[in-house]
């Protein structure tokens, strides 16, 4: 545990000048309140305010007043920044004024359910694997889609901008503290994927936040532009966030088994079918966006059928090989648009309902699923994930268990929100319509 002594000491010998205090909305867009180095104890003592009305899905303007709390595990001095003058980061957690956790926070959400499963004797472990686009920017530095890179899965010698780009993100991130296991080159042109270290829920959701921010800074001082957008391109795969989870209890791997079938214990099982049964409504959360169910469609090898397997990557969840310590669920829908805090307490929430009722899930299908017709699906009892952000909405708004999970505050905020985003998709007129129809009716 990194104490207030531990930062103020750390600032000091780093000559940091300036602070960003961090947070995010419910869209998991990072927010922050630049402070001097002179201000950082009263920050530490959660005694700075700040509007809380002017971002996004917070509260009304007669409501306003919140109190930053930072999280002294979280400081980092930005690698990237001068020495002298040098800048330095804290994450926050979002207060009342009357000390009580902001209803509206995400990462109060990620703790609430945290704590939760605590009070089962369960701790949740995640490692995810971020996928993003490297795109170059037009003369004014707006971004484009265009890339000149024509390499493709674990290629070794892009030939552009993004190779050079990706080497300095991974140094960057190994600077602020990642791990960093995996880079390569991702199966379209112009896409990547940086792993690094699972590591408990709250640190990831801290640590996918820095990797969004710190990728697209990097990419920027290359000239190049980041992008987590689900599907920028049409007819070429999109970028997913496949989250790897798993319970530990008293220090061992609750999923683990030896004498249990693929050496799984009967609460990975339970887990699994918490997954696979609010999948339909949790969808609204990991895939946030209109864009991010051009990305859940056959052919590209993103998950859109509820199911599981021990060996097939078609299906919703997987399990990877390794057993042991290292067993673990693979859930593949979620994409990086997502808000991180939310996106892992539903999962965990939908995953702890499971063990709860101790639900069974159905026989994993290590068929390919891609290549089933509708009949066989059927008869599999395969259903598939919401078509649209609008369906995954319906779905959310019947599940009872996802929406304790967000909390009232969360859920409406999010639904009004992203209802009116459906509305302003549905009632643009879209250049498709325009070449389909115009000539010929």
């Amino acid at each position: 545990m990194v104490t207030k002594e531990d930062v103020l000491k750390e600032a000091a010998e780093k000559g940091v000048k300036f602070i960003r205090l961090q947070f995010t909305d419910i869209f998991g867009v990072l927010k922050n309140v630049a402070i001097t180095v002179e201000q950082l104890e009263k920050a530490l003592e959660g005694e700075l305010m700040f509007d809380g009305s002017s971002i996004e899905g917070f509260v009304r303007i007669e409501e306003s007043d919140m109190y930053l709390r930072p999280d002294p595990d979280t400081f980092v001095v930005f690698p990237w920044r001068p020495k002298e003058g040098a800048v330095a980061r804290l994450i926050c957690d979002v207060y009342n004024p009357d000390g009580t956790p902001f209803a509206g926070d995400p990462r109060n959400a990620l703790k609430r359910v945290l704590a939760e499963a605590a009070e089962m004797g369960y701790s949740l472990n995640v490692g995810p694997e971020l996928e993003f686009f490297l795109f170059h920017t037009d003369n004014e530095g707006r971004p484009t889609t265009v890339t000149h890179d024509r390499a493709s899965y674990f290629d070794l010698t892009p030939v552009d901008l993004g190779e050079n780009a990706r080497r300095d993100m991974v140094l960057t991130l190994e600077q602020l503290g990642f791990e960093i296991e995996a880079s390569h080159h991702e199966v379209a042109p112009g896409q990547h994927e940086i792993d690094f270290k699972y590591s408990d829920a709250l640190d990831i959701a801290d640590k996918v936040e820095t990797f969004r921010f710190v990728v697209r800074t990097v990419a920027q001082q290359h000239g190049l532009y980041a992008t987590f957008m689900p599907k920028p391109l049409q007819g070429i795969n999109g970028s997913g966030m496949h989250s790897n989870q798993s319970l530990f209890s008293k220090g061992k791997n609750a999923f683990y088994d030896a004498q249990g079938p693929l050496e799984l214990s009967p609460t990975a099982y339970y887990y699994i079918a918490g997954l696979l049964k609010h999948a339909r409504s949790y969808t609204a959360i990991t895939n946030p966006t209109i864009n991010s169910y051009k990305r859940l469609v056959p052919g590209y090898e993103a998950p859109c059928y509820i199911a599981w397997s021990g060996r097939n990557r078609s299906p919703l969840i997987r399990i990877p090989a390794k057993r042991g310590s290292s067993t673990r669920i693979e859930l593949r829908s979620p994409d990086p648009s997502g808000n991180p805090y939310l996106s892992l307490a539903v999962q965990l929430k939908a995953g702890l309902d499971g063990i709860k009722r101790r639900l069974t899930p159905p026989a994993a299908v290590d068929l390919n699923i891609f290549a089933m017709s509708g009949e066989e699906r059927l008869a599999h009892g395969i259903d598939a994930l919401p078509a649209s952000l609008e369906e995954a909405l319906t779905e959310l708004s019947k599940d009872s268990v996802m929406k304790d999970a967000l909390g009232e505050h969360i859920y409406q905020r999010f639904t009004e929100a992203k209802t009116k985003e459906w509305d302003s998709y549905r009632l643009a007129v879209h250049q498709w319509e325009i070449d389909e129809y115009l000539a010929t009716y």
